[in-house]
């Protein structure tokens, strides 16, 4: 029998002891604190008082006394001792088949949610690991206080109607939430003690009152800003209505970033709402805004994706309190990639799934909501519809091309139901906004060579054109003067950022710029162009395109050309979206972009797509009568970004060169993996291959790639696949 004042759970390196009793105690509370949230307080409880019982058993003991030199016989001691099982076992030992609730969090609480059934990588399933009997069986022999392991079915119950999985996803991540919490606690305090600390929502408001206060005072008086201002008085009026669903459907260059930013502020303190948070679908978006947030709100406010990169610079306290917060999202303000955001709601890992409670009663802003990808359109609404019934969670659509997310009976289509528009007249605001004119440059029927679309562009002192695809992009930039721009994916993140600033300088001080994009630039990018060329495209994106000319409205009208370049858009839902604009664009119509159009444009859409709104099939692993959910298998299928499909390769713009030459000296570690993510260029798998099979890209650690010489990187256009046999001088230097 062991001796509860010596029951180890664990042991620092200077020999301190971390009793089981009071870390169970400890992550029961912290749990039971976070499933409060969302009215699971004693199932919160419940699993953290039995997520470690296997930790009682003398097997484990033993082992970790032996590790830690605290015994000397470890002639049969066990050197991996499962523990995670044993409280799996002892739920369903105690409440019966609703004990499976708490089996998959208890029992994944190291390893992930588990399938119920064996998946086809071949890791354990929950119902072969629930066999493991005897573990059970060294419980009921140890010595554990009554008032742990007696206990009840709690009262509370999971609201009507409410996902039994998703449920189970979030009590497991106040589980391993509370779990670390308790453990690092114990480990670093000084490092426990950096978290939180934030400025409270009515102190943030008044810090934004100051700031827009200041900026309207130095605003022009001109018609675009004093749209602006009705803009943010309707976001600031509609704020106190009750939390919900909501869309903002504002036209590009009317201010949606601070104006959601003032409803979500306002809306926080009236329904006391815990933090905000920014769900945005582009890395190069999500830099423009978190720096706009931050200038306002300094460190209150957390950007979390996977370009992320420290200022090595900044105070040592300021830096890791950003990233500590990053991995539970315990701070007033985020901001976050569609990828990260959704992503983390459908996984399995406890590293990602940390931050899944702290979503519950906040304001999650959706911008660019039309860009949610189709194929994955149907689990993301029913999350999102869960998170707002259940969670206490108020949802905020933000985009100048609202899509069409209301039921659709006629094709099975679930949707968002029930949406409350902020904006009084839309179709109004849209007609008050109008600054451009869409033309189409030909007949949609006609193709337009990329030869003669050179000549056009070059009688535009300054022009932007935008095609569908990476090669397109530099096929026409090498037809235009020198001193063109080019702007796609083929460049890396830090050379994109360059570039766009060096445009916009441009265009802020009237110099003529022309610039040959893909569509990169359509979303939360501010270009202000008098006229802007459009390959032929979904009508969403030729409404984006035309938010980046005379987008200030300083010109009586811009001008915004369709064309049919001589390529089609990639297969798939894009060039489905282009068949449906074409449609849409030769109708006889006054208004080619009005808000009714993307009504019907997104309904086709979503009807064509059909059964592929959920491809995978996610919703079907995670919908089970008797709890046999494949939790593993969903989150493995959810991959916004398929890295089945693509890897990357290290290029040597500029700093990269550094990385690559400090990656060449050493193992990287986290944080330098985070800066590397600023010079990485995504390429198919199928020609990521061809190149390192010829070369022209060396693996140089696991799963990380360089590439093979100087001449592969173009200062202009980015990573070039053809120049693999291409060397410059100096490589051929030994």
């Amino acid at each position: 029998m062991n001796d509860l004042k010596t029951t180890i759970a664990h042991v620092s390196e200077d020999k301190r002891i971390h009793l089981l009793e009071d870390h169970l105690n400890n992550t029961a509370n912290l749990a039971a604190e976070f499933a409060s949230e969302f009215g699971a307080t004693e199932w919160g409880r419940l699993c953290g008082l039995w997520h470690d019982l296997g930790k009682y058993s003398e097997p484990f003991q033993k082992m970790i006394k032996v590790a830690c030199g605290m015994a000397d016989d470890s002639s049969d001691v066990l050197y991996k001792v499962n523990h995670s099982t044993a409280g799996a076992l002892w739920a369903i030992e105690k409440l019966g088949p609703a004990g499976r609730i708490f089996s998959y969090p208890i029992a994944g609480h190291h390893a992930g949610l588990a399938d119920w059934t064996a998946d086809e990588t071949g890791k354990a399933a929950l119902s072969i690991r629930l066999k493991e009997t005897n573990l059970l069986e060294l419980i009921k022999k140890t010595n554990i206080p009554p008032y742990i392991l007696e206990k009840s079915l709690p009262k509370e119950k999971p609201p009507k109607g409410a996902d039994p999985a998703f449920w189970i996803r979030m009590l497991f991540s106040c589980l391993v939430d509370a779990d670390f919490l308790d453990t690092e606690s114990f480990f670093e305090k000084d490092k426990s003690l950096l978290r939180s600390n934030y400025l409270d929502m009515k102190e943030l408001l008044q810090i934004f009152s100051n700031f827009m206060n200041e900026k309207t005072r130095q605003a022009k008086d001109t018609p675009v800003n004093r749209l602006r201002t009705i803009i943010l008085k309707q976001c600031i009026e509609k704020a106190s209505d009750k939390p919900d669903a909501y869309t903002l459907t504002v036209p590009t260059g009317g201010g949606k970033t601070l104006s959601s930013m003032a409803f979500a502020l306002h809306h926080a303190i009236i329904h006391k709402k815990r933090r905000i948070i920014y769900v945005i679908p582009y890395v190069s978006i999500i830099e423009q805004t978190a720096d706009q947030f931050r200038k306002i709100f300094g460190d209150n406010v957390i950007e979390h994706h996977a370009n992320l990169e420290y200022d090595e610079e900044e105070e040592k306290e300021t830096t890791t309190k950003m990233r500590l917060a990053c991995e539970n999202w315990d701070a007033p303000i985020i901001v976050t990639t569609a990828v990260q955001f959704f992503e983390s709601l459908f996984a399995s890992r406890t590293s990602r799934s940390r931050k899944l409670h702290n979503i519950a009663n906040t304001i999650v802003v959706l911008d660019e909501v039309q860009l949610l990808p189709p194929e994955f359109l149907n689990p993301i609404l029913h999350v999102l519809e869960e998170l707002r019934r259940h969670y206490g969670v108020t949802l905020l659509l933000s985009t100048a091309t609202q899509p069409a997310l209301l039921p659709q009976p006629s094709f099975a289509f679930k949707g968002l139901p029930d949406t409350q528009e902020i904006m009084a007249e839309p179709d109004r605001l849209h007609k008050d906004f109008k600054r451009v004119r869409v033309d189409l440059l030909r007949p949609l029927d006609e193709t337009v060579e990329w030869e003669v679309l050179s000549k056009w562009l070059r009688e535009h002192p300054s022009v932007l054109c935008i095609v569908n695809r990476r090669d397109d992009c530099r096929k026409l930039w090498q037809l235009m003067p020198e001193g063109t721009f080019h702007l796609s994916a083929l460049m890396c993140g830090a050379h994109r950022s360059d570039t766009l600033a060096e445009i916009k300088q441009r265009l802020q001080d009237g110099q003529p710029t022309r610039v040959i994009s893909t569509q990169l630039v359509e979303a939360g990018v501010d270009l202000d162009f008098p006229v802007v060329y459009r390959a032929l495209c979904g009508l969403d994106s030729v409404a984006q395109a035309a938010g980046r000319c005379n987008r200030e409205g300083l010109l009586k009208e811009g001008h915004v050309f369709v064309f049919r370049p001589p390529t089609e858009p990639p297969i798939g839902h894009l060039r489905q979206a282009a068949g449906i604009g074409k449609r849409l664009l030769e109708r006889e119509c006054c208004d080619l972009i009005a808000p009714d159009q993307f009504t019907k444009f997104f309904q086709e859409l979503y009807w064509l797509q059909g059964e592929r709104l959920d491809h995978y099939g996610i919703l079907k692993d995670l919908t089970d009568g008797e709890l046999r959910f494949s939790f593993r298998t969903a989150a493995r299928k959810f991959k916004i970004i398929d890295d089945t499909k693509q890897s990357s390769v290290v290029v040597a713009y500029r700093n990269g060169q550094n990385l690559i030459d400090e990656l060449e000296k050493r193992q990287p570690d986290r944080y330098l993996m985070r800066k590397l993510q600023r010079y990485i260029v995504n390429l198919p798998r199928y020609l990521h291959d061809k190149l390192f099979t010829d070369g022209a890209i060396r693996l140089i650690h696991p799963g990380i790639y360089i590439q093979g010489h100087s001449a592969m990187y173009d200062e202009n256009t980015g990573f070039c696949a053809d120049r693999s046999a291409v060397y410059a001088p100096d490589d051929l230097i030994v």
